[in-house]
């Protein structure tokens, strides 16, 4: 009976070390303060465009077709569908993880704020 507890708990474990990072979800307050560092260039309002292009309805969208923004190349050409992993390792490093986009940013290392800001977009760009 214990040795059949052990494994159920074996099982669990493991599913959580498998799905716990696909599982993450930030912090959505956490993510308006670093939504901040984005405010500047991006607007959460569908059509309003700054510096870069508004981030309204970004999940689930290809990469590069929004309406009125000249978008670069590889930004266009990339055939990336945004959704929480894909900006996820943007927003790590856009210039490595997109050589050539226009993006003027260094990017936000700390996953744990990605993820926060992530919730946010999540939450306020439908």
């Amino acid at each position: 009976m214990i040795n059949d507890f052990m494994k159920k708990i074996g099982v669990i474990i493991l599913i959580g070390l498998i799905s716990g990072p696909a599982l993450a979800a930030g912090n959505i307050s956490k993510g308006k303060k670093v939504f901040n560092k984005c405010k500047a260039c991006h607007s959460l309002v569908e059509g309003k465009r700054k510096m870069g292009p508004s981030l309204y309805g970004i999940f689930d969208k290809k990469a590069g077709t929004t309406k009125k923004f000249r978008f670069s190349s590889a930004m266009k050409n990339s055939g990336i569908v945004w959704n929480s992993e894909t900006l996820s390792r943007y927003l790590a490093s856009p210039k490595t993880f997109m050589p050539g986009n226009k993006m003027p940013f260094s990017g936000i290392k700390n996953q744990t704020k990605r993820d926060d800001l992530i919730a946010y977009l999540k939450k306020f760009t439908k």
